[in-house]
């Protein structure tokens, strides 16, 4: 599953509170609807979505299911962020007061001289 789906699959608020409790412990379904106060069919339905997406997988124990987190998939999306607050920012600013009278790459169409004028008004 592309990354960027797992990301919107874990925007879910009980989504990420259940991947947050299976972070600390694995629980079964009754134990994350008591923790989360909704019902097992609500946990039953979001673990589901995160079954299909790989995000976490059932291991079945006795009678019971629990619920284990996919490591792999969080240290993934975790290296996915860190990558973005590794990017160069490019010092030059397009926008400032300078550029914006200056051919740039700026693809604003209000120039600073047009604006300065109208504010006079």
């Amino acid at each position: 599953m592309e990354i960027i789906e797992i990301f919107k699959i874990l925007s879910d608020e009980t989504r990420f509170k259940i991947i947050e409790l299976l972070l600390q412990n694995d629980y079964c379904v009754g134990a994350l609807a008591s923790k989360l106060n909704i019902s097992s069919a609500a946990v039953s339905q979001h673990l589901q979505i995160l079954r299909k997406a790989g995000i976490v997988k059932g291991e079945k124990r006795g009678y019971w299911t629990h619920y284990i987190v996919e490591r792999n998939v969080i240290r993934k999306m975790a290296e996915t962020l860190s990558k973005f607050a590794d990017l160069p920012k490019n010092n030059k600013n397009f926008c400032s007061r300078e550029s914006l009278d200056e051919k740039t790459p700026c693809k604003c169409d209000f120039k600073f001289s047009e604006r300065k004028k109208q504010f006079k008004k």
